[in-house]
């Protein structure tokens, strides 16, 4: 039996808040913004157009050469497809699906890095971890650095410091 998931609310809080911050800086709103008085210039957030996209991108991810040398599992390749709900996307471990909901009205809430780098960290997490524990949580922002950039990973980590997740 695997541990309880006692993160999950707080990190998909902290998520959302940062989620709303690169969209706002996508609107054409500053790229810019104060953080515990450092001032950071919010890196472009990747979007795709369809799950082809989000797989091309997926398989660039995992092929990365620290991303190989940090986690064995990124070995393993992950297949994605589109997911019928229109709340969540999620990763299922038994034959490594990557699921993501595609446009939901005028919007494609999941079809962003932010999100498909959340649900890539679930894959590259043993099996047996827990979900949203802390190590899945620094593994997630070590991508989110890695990928997007270090100012992208500061604003998730002090957002999820805000928010009460923990990290190893």
């Amino acid at each position: 039996m695997s541990a309880r998931d006692t993160q999950r609310a707080k990190v998909y809080d902290a998520e959302q808040l940062v989620r709303a911050i690169f969209d706002r800086a996508d609107e054409g709103h500053a790229r810019t913004v104060d953080l515990y008085g450092s001032r950071l210039t919010l890196p472009v957030e990747r979007r795709f157009a369809c799950v082809d996209s989000v797989q091309t991108y997926v398989a660039k991810v995992l092929a990365l050469n620290w991303v190989r040398a940090r986690w064995t599992r990124a070995a393993q390749p992950v297949r994605v497809r589109s997911r019928r709900g229109t709340t969540s996307a999620h990763y299922e471990s038994e034959g490594a699906v990557l699921a993501v909901p595609l446009h939901t009205g005028s919007t494609a809430w999941a079809l962003r890095e932010l999100v498909v780098l959340h649900e890539l960290a679930h894959h590259l997490e043993p099996p047996d971890a827990v979900a949203h524990g802390p190590e899945f949580c620094s593994s997630y922002v070590e991508l989110v650095e890695g990928v997007i950039g270090p100012e992208a990973a500061l604003l998730l980590r002090a957002t999820m410091h805000d928010c009460g997740v923990r990290l190893s």
